[in-house]
């Protein structure tokens, strides 16, 4: 798979919406980033609202750009409390979902079956669903065991990756 930051002159193929989702703090913009432009801030802000960046990538002779959407850093208050509409609007058209919990905060894994609940809840059923432990580099500090997270993603149909963005460990794996 070969892959382009920021080329826009080329034909594209297909376009495909990909949703970032998780507790504040996990990693999902440093996800982001990393996957987009190949960069990780060691002193990232907070995102503010909604934001998305793309990559155009080339597979099996096709080329794709995956629009990657991030959300602000307070997603339970940005999901349970806000408009349905605009809820709804950030996750319409997604085709996969990283659902994001950091490994050495138990709290972000306890969470998990309640995003799932909403993931669930608005989109559509063959949405593909990415189980990522992020902060892997971190491993001293570990706090959910990588155990634990595949029986929960067996348990629930999902794939399954940890993750680095830090290091860039599997972020290309994860679309």
């Amino acid at each position: 798979m070969a892959a382009g930051y920021g080329d826009s002159s080329q034909k594209i193929d297909y376009v495909f919406k990909v949703v970032l989702i998780g507790d504040s703090a996990v990693g999902k913009s440093q996800i982001l980033a990393r996957f987009a432009r190949d960069e990780f801030s060691l002193d990232s802000k907070a995102t503010i609202g909604m934001e998305f960046q793309t990559r155009t990538l080339s597979i099996q002779r096709k080329s794709v750009k995956a629009q990657i959407w991030d959300s602000a850093g307070q997603e339970r208050v940005f999901t349970m409390k806000t408009s349905t509409s605009v809820t709804s609007a950030y996750y319409r058209g997604a085709v996969e979902a990283m659902l994001i919990y950091d490994i050495t905060k138990r709290e972000t894994f306890d969470y998990i079956p309640r995003w799932l609940q909403e993931l669930r809840g608005q989109t559509d059923k063959n949405i593909v669903i990415i189980l990522l432990g992020n902060k892997n580099d971190l491993e001293d500090e570990r706090a959910v065991s990588t155990e634990d997270a595949k029986e929960i993603a067996e348990q629930e149909g999902l794939f399954f990756l940890e993750t680095s963005a830090l290091q860039s460990t599997n972020v290309e794996d994860a679309l």
